[in-house]
């Protein structure tokens, strides 16, 4: 029997008579990632890359020079998954910062979630030049429109392969883990009294988007469902969505038209402040 269905036989069963027990500990497996090593690929950006700590502690690594863009990888994911986008930035004359989530990298902390995300951009841009765009992953790029929510100042943000609303994420999960009803709600519960607000506030269609975006997603994505990405356009009024027809959840990141993407809205943005100067 595999590590998954022996967890959730337990689940099942355990979360009948004891929800809360198998509640708080599905919470904390939720928040604790896996520290995952970078890829063969991915060791050339690594090793031209200067790694700085801001204030708080946060990790960073940077690369170039010009107009700040932010990255925000995804959960258990690293800055050089980033490697293809960072390059054409870097060509392109902009200077790359892209953070070490809460608990990933050389980050402190042991758990991680998408609120903790968010506030380690706020911080980090505080310390950082003005943002001409910040780019988010999968739970970075939900972490990047929740940010601006809290405050976070950009010019352009781009979204790719991230989900729409935390609460079908949390769903997911349950189900994965096979918890019985009881059990599933004591887990929102879980989840809710450690963000210190409903779930339902994490909920794209609650958002003021008032930036310009684009948001990328391909339709073979198995982990975050490409309905995400039309749930998130109808809510961000000045945004593009590029619908790529594969990628996965992880490939898309190095897909060409996504890197185009990402250049000609940065260059739109330009040629706009340009007009307004």
């Amino acid at each position: 029997m595999g590590s998954l269905s022996w967890v959730r036989g337990f689940n099942g069963t355990v979360g009948r008579l004891a929800p809360h027990t198998v509640a708080n500990r599905m919470r904390r497996t939720f928040m604790t990632p896996r520290e995952l090593a970078p890829r063969e690929w991915e060791l050339p950006l690594l090793a031209q890359s200067q790694r700085i700590t801001l204030r708080f502690g946060l990790s960073a690594l940077c690369w170039g020079q010009g107009p700040a863009v932010l990255l925000m990888h995804g959960w258990e994911g690293r800055p050089t998954q980033f490697a293809s986008l960072i390059t054409a930035l870097v060509e392109g004359g902009y200077s790359v910062i892209a953070l070490d989530g809460p608990a990933h990298g050389q980050s402190p902390g042991r758990e991680a979630h998408v609120l903790l995300f968010a506030r380690a951009m706020l911080e980090a841009a505080a310390e950082l030049p003005p943002l001409h765009a910040v780019v988010g992953h999968s739970m970075g790029g939900a972490s990047a429109m929740l940010a601006v929510q809290l405050g976070l100042r950009t010019q352009a943000l781009v979204s790719i392969a991230a989900p729409a609303r935390f609460l079908d994420v949390l769903r997911g999960f349950t189900r994965m883990m096979g918890l019985p009803p009881r059990a599933r709600s004591a887990f929102i519960q879980e989840v809710e009294l450690t963000f210190g607000m409903p779930l339902k506030h994490l909920d794209v269609a609650r958002y003021h988007m008032n930036l310009p975006g684009l948001i990328v997603h391909a339709e073979d994505d198995t982990f975050v469902p490409v309905k995400a990405s039309e749930v998130i356009h109808q809510a961000w009024f000045d945004s593009r969505l590029l619908r790529l027809e594969q990628g996965g959840h992880q490939r898309v990141l190095a897909d060409p038209r996504v890197i185009e993407g990402v250049l000609a809205l940065l260059a739109g943005c330009h040629l706009q402040e340009r007009q307004t100067a």
